[in-house]
């Protein structure tokens, strides 16, 4: 099962150091990534290697299959370290770009262009790390301090100029999507299974196509485009856009769950808080927008 998140749908967990990744995707052929067509399927009894996807398997070779090279598994109190990490990165340089950017008349339109700047460049960063093989700590964290100057800039606008209160609002909005999806998921209520993550791509990649057309009309026609983003529905939209995130929350607990219990290496976390980290970073913006929506109305 590969998550609908872009980290994780572009390469699962890594395949180096003797351990077979997640991402089962198909490449010229017809041949899977990994040495399963499918790593979650159910144990085959007498095959102990059908159950660990991240053991080597020299069976084929009629070779006894090695040990691992690399002994650190991955913990879920390693993902939500570097989780933590990462969110601690984005918070405070949102924080002090909150702090140090002035949005009043004379310096909005710099301290706004900072923030798009910033903006682009952890987008940048974002897909230099998800079609990497590996994780990179620097490059993740870099992510997040870029993602936070932006961030504290678009959330003091809404704040200062639109909505009172709005940054805490969406983030409380966030926590709340987060803790209770964890909470269903735990309990079993989402059954994260292959149709699952076929439908939730299905509606992401329509939501993304539709967002792009909007934004092309806006570009080209004025204005807000389709309106999309602004008005009733943007707040329809704003919703759908809530509840995918939340899709990919579930898909993201799902990967990590898998990763932990098949013995990823420890590496891997960072992978995983990334993912995270780009999951709400995605809702709170949905958030942002969907309170600059009600309050601009009014």
């Amino acid at each position: 099962m590969r998550s609908s998140n872009p980290v994780f749908s572009r390469r699962g967990f890594s395949r180096d150091n003797g351990y077979a990744g997640f991402n089962t995707a198909p490449q010229a052929g017809g041949a899977a990534v990994g040495t399963q067509a499918n790593p979650y399927a159910q144990p085959q009894a007498g095959n102990p290697y059908a159950q660990n996807p991240y053991a080597q398997q020299d069976l084929q070779q009629g070779a006894p299959p090695q040990a691992p090279v690399t002994t650190g598994r991955m913990t879920i109190d390693d993902v939500i370290q570097r989780t933590g990490t990462t969110l601690g990165v984005l918070i405070v340089t949102a924080a002090l770009a909150w702090a140090l950017l002035p949005i009043d008349d004379a310096n909005i339109g710099r301290s706004y262009g900072i923030g798009i700047g910033a903006a682009l460049i952890g987008m940048v960063l974002a897909f230099v790390q998800s079609f990497k093989r590996k994780a990179s700590p620097a490059l993740i964290l870099a992510y997040a301090a870029f993602e936070g100057v932006f961030l504290g800039v678009l959330s003091n606008i809404v704040d200062n100029r639109i909505a009172d209160g709005a940054a805490m609002q969406a983030v409380i909005g966030t926590m709340a999507v987060f803790a209770g999806v964890l909470v269903a998921y735990k309990a079993g209520w989402i059954r994260v299974n292959r149709r699952f993550y076929g439908f939730v791509m299905a509606a992401a990649l329509g939501f993304v196509l539709l967002m792009m057309v909007n934004l092309l009309f806006a570009v080209f026609g004025g204005g807000d485009g389709l309106g999309f983003r602004s008005g009733p529905l943007g707040i329809v939209f704003g919703v759908v856009g809530i509840l995918l995130g939340a899709c990919f929350l579930a898909l993201d607990f799902k990967q990590v769950e898998d990763g932990v219990a098949y013995g990823a290496p420890k590496d891997e976390a960072w992978l995983a808080a990334f993912g995270l980290t780009l999951t709400l970073v995605w809702i709170y913006m949905e958030f942002l927008r969907i309170i600059a929506i009600l309050n601009s109305s009014d």
